[in-house]
């Protein structure tokens, strides 16, 4: 007798607000879970996720939707935050490793693939512009 097939869970794509979401809310999930970089979210820069998350999903849906929410300038942010406390290329490999997993982890798909490599870009172009 064979045994029941589980069927494999459908991941969408990042092709919604929804979906970015859900995403930002995993990935912080994630990420606050983390020795290294939670304490430089909390304590460092003593984000408050209410008022974060929102801006993020605003972020990710001007770069994979095009929506036109999100007017803040990041460079800005990140520097004042790199003032407060150096971010190394460690760092940066270490958001890029759990935004990757996350995206894996739960979506797949054109606009998910383009995220993993605009996280990788951005991871990039901001720690040059802090060496």
């Amino acid at each position: 007798m064979n045994a029941p097939v589980t069927p494999t869970p459908v991941k969408r794509d990042l092709d919604s607000r929804q979906q970015i979401a859900a995403f930002v809310d995993a990935f912080y999930a994630r990420l606050l879970q983390d020795p290294v970089l939670a304490p430089l979210f909390i304590e460092v820069a003593a984000v408050d996720l209410e008022v974060h998350k929102p801006h993020i999903v605003d972020y990710w849906c001007k770069l994979l939707l095009k929506d036109s929410r999100y007017q803040r300038h990041t460079m800005n942010i990140h520097r004042r935050l790199h003032g407060q406390r150096r971010l190394t290329r460690a760092d940066f490999e270490r958001w890029v490793g759990f935004f990757q997993a996350t995206v894996e982890g739960g979506w797949a798909g054109q606009n998910a693939d383009r995220a993993k490599r605009i996280a990788r870009t951005i991871a990039d172009n901001m720690y040059k512009s802090f060496s």
